[in-house]
């Protein structure tokens, strides 16, 4: 171990599994012991980490079908992080000073199998840009509804992680109109501003379904939604022939204090379905191994040439990180939220 490192170093973990939405209450920031990596480990100084929304799902416990464990009482935290190794065996083919993306965030150190650690390639020229959740629009948009030269795009919770990507490589991709939803006339503002949405649905201001006929009076050609419920029953009704729908999460159903955020059931008319010819589809990464290094590479192309801006609140200590979270549920921040430590 080398002499410079602390002995010990804070992480987050669940203290208690909420009845309803996880709060501040919930989690404890503690010391922990700084293990020395064995065979096959690097030791790494976590710089950032995201702060997502499936938190909420591995919280409450309904994983079925999920790729990652349920957190239970005493468990740290986890999920994307950027850091770099500080300590390793001496045949290990990380060595100190690399900088890995991995998936132990919610700690100042993480204890990382050295297959779990991608090391960072200079892609992207912000470290932090690696935790970016793009990957999912760009896959939904190019492998699900394949954008295509004018078409209109609605993006449903636009100003989360997700769509505030997902209207811009909209864009960058060919379509003619994009139209995002979110429930802040603040962040309204900041998507037609900052991210060049045409026009903003408010959640809150009268009916959604009005509001987006209105945005799209001739209707829409492809959905990127990300929080389901309502905003899909619009959209639907919405729908021009041959529409294309890509489905990237579902906050409605996870953010709901009535639910343990893993469902969210709702109602469709099936009829207009196949009336209307619409293509409905979930996304998920695992099915497209591809798309991850695509997206990487021409989201560093569009970032240096300035054709894309990258949305995101940074949270200074990992102290603020259970915090950030109530506030990532609540929806009080713009873009992605990181912790930077």
């Amino acid at each position: 171990m080398t002499a410079a490192l602390p002995r010990t170093a804070r992480e987050v973990r669940l203290t208690a599994v909420p009845g309803g939405l996880p709060a501040r209450e919930h989690f404890a920031v503690v010391e922990a012991p700084l293990p020395e990596p064995e065979a096959g480990q690097v030791l790494v100084r976590n710089r950032h980490f995201l702060v997502f929304p499936g938190l909420r799902t591995l919280i409450g416990g309904e994983v079925d079908g999920l790729p990652l464990p349920r957190l239970r009482t005493g468990d740290v935290l986890f999920g994307p992080a950027v850091g770099e190794v500080v300590a390793a065996p001496a045949d290990s083919p990380l060595r100190p000073g690399v900088a890995v993306a991995h998936m132990l965030g919610w700690r100042e150190y993480a204890l990382v199998a050295a297959a779990g650690c991608t090391p960072l390639d200079g892609v992207l020229p912000d470290p932090v840009a690696y935790l970016s959740p793009g990957s999912a629009a760009y896959g939904a948009l190019t492998r699900l509804a394949e954008v295509r030269s004018g078409d209109v795009v609605f993006v449903t919770g636009a100003a989360g992680a997700v769509g505030s990507l997902a209207g811009q490589i909209a864009r960058l991709l060919g379509a003619g109109r994009v139209i995002g939803s979110t429930g802040s006339a603040d962040k309204a503002e900041r998507l037609v501003s900052e991210l060049g949405y045409d026009a903003v649905v408010l959640r809150g201001a009268g009916s959604v379904a009005a509001q987006l006929g209105q945005a799209a009076p001739e209707g829409i050609d492809v959905l990127v939604d990300t929080v389901a419920g309502e905003q899909l029953t619009a959209a639907l009704a919405a729908a021009r022939q041959g529409a294309r729908f890509a489905l990237v999460g579902a906050l409605s159903g996870q953010m709901s204090a009535r639910r343990d955020g893993g469902s969210a059931p709702m109602e469709i008319d099936a009829f207009r379905l196949v009336v209307k010819g619409v293509s409905l589809r979930g996304y998920s990464g695992a099915d497209h191994p591809e798309v991850e290094r695509a997206w990487t590479s021409r989201f560093g192309d569009w970032l240096r040439s300035g054709a894309i801006s990258f949305p995101h609140t940074r949270i200074a200590g990992i102290d603020h990180a259970p915090q950030a979270l109530r506030e990532l549920i609540e929806g009080r921040h713009f873009g992605a939220v990181v912790v930077e430590l």
